[in-house]
């Protein structure tokens, strides 16, 4: 068994520690798939208010979409951070720990959100 997590990517992770329960490890994979699919979302979200014609007020209509573009690269940047830290946490039979840029995402969407409203009621 040494053999195969000498070879597993990244290893960062899987150097450190004992293997632990394949179900905590799927589930994490899970968290991981979500956090890539709600990065999918957003970014599909930037290109779409740039691709569509609605009516917002241009200059709102494209900050709107570079906020949604960033927040997509950053949920997916949270995916990959968030299962190595939690994955190394597993390992090392720790506490788990929390979405590191959770906070970052909710505020960079209200900001998106309110930049739509007012290029709508411009």
């Amino acid at each position: 068994m040494q053999e195969r997590t000498d070879r597993r990517f990244p290893q960062s992770v899987f150097r450190h520690g004992e293997e632990p329960d394949p179900r905590f490890s799927l589930a994490n994979e899970r968290t991981f798939l979500a956090w890539i699919r709600t990065s999918l979302a957003l970014l599909a979200a930037g290109v779409a208010l740039e691709a569509l014609k609605l009516p917002i007020e241009p200059g709102f209509r494209l900050a709107a979409a570079s906020v949604f573009a960033f927040l997509g690269l950053l949920a997916a940047f949270q995916a990959w951070v968030g299962w190595a830290r939690t994955e190394r946490a597993l390992r090392r039979s720790r506490a788990l720990p929390g979405p590191a840029i959770g906070a970052v995402l909710v505020v960079g969407l209200i900001i998106a959100m309110g930049l739509l409203l007012a290029g709508t009621l411009l």
